[in-house]
């Protein structure tokens, strides 16, 4: 795989496939500007050696070719005064506006193209549609971890028009990471697991099994768990047909040794609101028209010291209702026990993407653990042992 410091971009156009996948408000201005900063090293390499950059990316899911709504025209000017120059626009990615504007780019001019996904055919990974777009540049440079489990038109499937395919920084920093935790982690080795559904983690736990020395479960997915230990979770999430399977997850645990923990006690609410009525009971004893939305003092203090004494820390999908403030307050205590892990004992600490990235950004710790990812998904699938097409298009 080339990377972006092997190769000399001088005189050349770069064809560079970015994750500009950013919340918008109802203003449509950019509410977290994390994936566009992380790919300015990436950029400005290219910049500094007299090279051109064509940024290509998708935004949202839009169903019915152009929308307003979806337009990486709204991401022109933030992104030309975080570059520090003008950003040119071109209202479509393959058609004659693209094709112009991109000949006539100059050295040191950047060119953002309009949304992929405004064609179908981006996310059908189609030939035709890819050869199109790769006549813009003379190199392509694949940048966009967090859409590389996808084998999407300009993710993969470019990858065959070029002779020259390099991986940018953030492709490099995602892979570098994700195997240092993997393949080269100091024990004590904690793994985090959060979020609503245990059926969007049962390949990463099963993996993780082999890997960590502790596996803490919270958020939604926990009440599955006690509930098949017999617990009473009220109305809590559950995932009737996932409670046979987190038995033997808990007893695959024990088998290799790993310390499984679940929450002790659970903060509850008599409806999905930030202002319900709010107590905290013992995590089984959920009574019946109440629901579990964040977890508990004790298990926070269970949860922190656990993390405290690790080397090692992966953490993926938040510990409660977090967009809640009422209900934020264990993924907040999660997140600041691994930012003092990591600064207090010098500890290794991923925090995977998705929902626990936006905790840990939003709370300001973002530059406090080792590595923030910006892909969650796609770090999942690849710790899941998964190949990643956007991965295998670079080789």
């Amino acid at each position: 795989m080339t990377t972006l410091d092997s190769y000399n971009f001088s005189g050349k156009k770069a064809l560079v496939r970015v994750d500009f996948n950013v919340p918008l408000n109802d203003k449509f201005e950019i509410t977290d500007d994390t994936r566009i900063r992380a790919t300015i090293p990436t950029i400005n390499k290219i910049l500094s050696e007299g090279g051109s950059v064509i940024l290509m990316s998708h935004l949202g899911r839009p169903k019915d070719g152009p929308t307003e709504k979806y337009s990486l025209k709204h991401l022109v000017n933030p992104l030309s005064l975080i570059l520090g120059k003008t950003v040119k626009f071109a209202d479509d990615c393959i058609g004659a506006s693209a094709t112009e504007m991109a000949a006539a780019l100059q050295p040191g001019e950047v060119l953002l193209l309009e949304n992929l996904r405004f064609y179908k055919e981006e996310e059908k990974g189609d030939e035709a549609f890819a050869e199109k777009l790769s006549k813009l540049g003379d190199v392509w440079v694949m940048d966009a971890f967090g859409t590389a489990h996808r084998a999407h038109a300009s993710t993969a499937v470019i990858g065959k028009f070029f002779k020259d395919k390099v991986c940018g920084y953030v492709m490099q920093a995602e892979l570098d990471n994700a195997e240092r935790l993997l393949e080269h982690s100091e024990r004590p080795f904690t793994a985090i697991m959060g979020g609503a559904k245990i059926s969007d983690k049962i390949l990463i736990i099963e993996r993780l099994l082999d890997k960590v020395d502790n596996l803490i479960i919270g958020g939604g997915m926990s009440y599955t768990f006690t509930k098949a230990l017999g617990g009473n979770i009220g109305k809590s999430l559950l995932e009737a047909d996932k409670m046979d399977l987190t038995l033997e997850l808990l007893e695959k645990a024990k088998q290799k040794g790993v310390n499984l923990v679940l929450p002790i006690d659970t903060v509850i609410a008599d409806k999905f609101s930030n202002d319900a009525n709010r107590q905290t009971v013992p995590t089984a004893e959920i009574p019946d028209d109440w629901e579990g939305l964040d977890i508990g003092p004790k298990s926070i203090e269970l949860f922190k010291s656990i993390i405290a004494a690790s080397k090692t820390v992966l953490w993926n999908g938040p510990m409660g209702v977090f967009e809640f403030p009422n209900f934020a307050t264990g993924t907040n205590a999660i997140a600041e026990s691994v930012v003092a892990a990591t600064e207090e004992n010098d500890a290794f600490s991923l925090i995977g993407g998705g929902d626990s990235a936006s905790a840990v950004n939003n709370a300001g710790y973002g530059d406090r653990v080792s590595y923030v990812s910006t892909g969650g998904g796609a770090l999942l699938e690849y710790m899941e042992g998964k190949v990643l097409p956007g991965v295998a298009a670079l080789d």
